[in-house]
Order: C-alpha cells, then structure tokens, then sequence
C-alpha cells in the first residue's frame, strides 16, 4: 500500500518542483554565467602563435552561443615549478559571457592542444572594469630602480656603518671538528 500523493517526497503528475516562494522564470530570461579563463601556452611559441590561440578560442565560444568580452595578455612569465619541462608561459586571460557547454568544448579542446599547458576557468559574478590584477602589477613593476625615487633619507644606512668594520674570521675546519668531538 502505498501513501496518499500528499504525503510522498515527489508527488506523481509533476514534473519538478517549484523554486521557494513559487515562482518559476521563464526560460531564456537569465544571463548567461559569466566566467574568468586564463591559459597558460608554451614558453618557446611567439606572442603571435599565442594571438592565434586566442583567436581561435574565442571562435569556439561564440560558435557555441557565448560571448568573449576582454582578452589580455599578460606576457612571458616565470613558472613556480616547471609544468612539462617549461619553467615560464605566455599568459592569457579572456572574460568569457557563455553558457557551461561552451566552457566545457573550449577547455577540452585546450587540453588537446600541445600548447597550452594549463587552464584555469573561474566563474564569477561580474567581470572586472578596467584592466586585471596582474595588468596593474606589471604597471607597478615599471617604476624603474629604487635609485630614481631618492636616497634611504633621514633613516641612515641600511646596515648602520658596519660595513666598513672587518669581518669576524670564522673557524677553519679543524677548529669545527675539535668542537664536534
């Protein structure tokens, strides 16, 4: 015997549930999820190579219904560890307006091609106005040496005239075993 449609978890006859509070929208209303991608491609590839990589990427979303808004390039940079024998990359970001589907073809087909070495995609609220994080760095990054702002001031000398004092002799190797035994 089964139990009254009231009382079971699923009743019989609909098909899905409604959100709380009842309303349900309509389909097509929503934006698309809108999603951050950065690619990381081969150290020994042009900046040229790496512009066609980006061009192509991008036709594969908005062949698959979304949208590239931004794309930057961050340049050549410097690995924390080595990634395939590559200790630096060609760095890419594109600020992607496209349905999960469209992600989903673009990171399979990166993970396809021998040039790119990693990806990442982070879907975030709204896309950043302006330029990056990394963008802004680099732009703090040419300032130039510390010689161009101007001398330590009234701070003194970095190592308080020690400099100039003879360093202390350190202890040969037999001094070192005497002391070990």
């Amino acid at each position: 015997m089964s139990p009254p449609s009231e009382l079971r978890a699923f009743p019989k006859g609909k098909k899905g549930l409604a959100p709380v509070g009842g309303k349900v929208k309509p389909k097509g209303s929503e934006h698309m999820p809108l999603y951050e991608h950065v690619f990381l491609a081969r150290q020994d590839v042009t900046a040229q190579q790496v512009e066609e990589l980006t061009t192509r990427f991008k036709g594969v979303i908005e062949a698959n219904g979304g949208s590239v808004g931004k794309t930057e390039y961050w340049g050549v940079k410097s690995l924390t560890y080595r990634i395939n024998k590559n200790r630096k990359a060609h760095f890419t970001l594109l600020n992607i307006d496209a349905p999960a589907a469209a992600v989903q073809e673009l990171e399979r087909q990166q993970r396809i091609d021998e040039d790119v070495l990693r990806i990442l995609t982070l879907r975030v609220e709204e896309h950043e106005d302006g330029p990056s994080a990394m963008l802004q760095k680099r732009d703090r990054d040419d300032r130039g040496e510390r010689g161009e702002r101007g001398d330590r001031g009234d701070r003194g000398d970095r190592f308080g005239g020690r400099e100039d004092r003879p360093r202390r002799p350190r202890p040969t190797e037999e001094v070192q075993a005497e002391e070990e035994n």
